[in-house]
């Protein structure tokens, strides 16, 4: 999701949400630096599929300071075994750069989030589809407007 068209969702839901501007940043322990935010506030995004290629994209979505289990993946996406999409698939599916995709999923694409992010913090940091901006958003609303499946995907 664009960054423009990603502010227009959230004002139209009148979330309560705030916009940062930084030096261009994907780590996320390093833009949550940036951000003044815990660097498990932070939303990482990672798009992930089935490795033999088959099957629909799905976003992930875990605290920046956790890691991935792809196992636990595959379990919740029903898939033998599951991979990172490539740079250039992540662009193709979202419009965005790896590090700069926000935790909200493209129509027809499933969105996993792991319930320690959103259990944890009243609020998460994200990159907003841009490396420079990143937007920090009431946790209540990201929930009542993406409608994730909350899933344990972290080791």
């Amino acid at each position: 999701m664009q960054h423009d068209t990603l502010l227009q969702l959230l004002e139209s839901q009148q979330a309560r949400f705030r916009v940062i501007e930084h030096p261009p940043e994907g780590r996320s322990d390093l833009v949550a630096e940036i951000r003044g935010t815990a660097p498990g506030q932070g939303a990482k995004a990672m798009l992930c599929k089935s490795k033999d290629g088959a099957g629909e994209l799905a976003l992930v979505i875990l605290s920046g300071d956790r890691k991935l289990d792809f196992r636990k993946v595959a379990e919740a996406l029903g898939i033998k075994k599951a991979t990172l999409a490539s740079p250039e698939e992540a662009m193709a599916a979202t419009g965005n750069v790896i590090g700069a995709i926000p935790p909200f999923a493209e129509p027809g694409m499933r969105l996993l989030v792991d319930p320690a992010l959103v259990e944890s913090y009243g609020e998460i940091a994200f990159n907003a589809g841009r490396l420079d901006r990143s937007m920090v958003l009431n946790t209540e609303d990201y929930l009542r407007i993406a409608q994730p499946t909350l899933v344990s995907v972290c080791s």
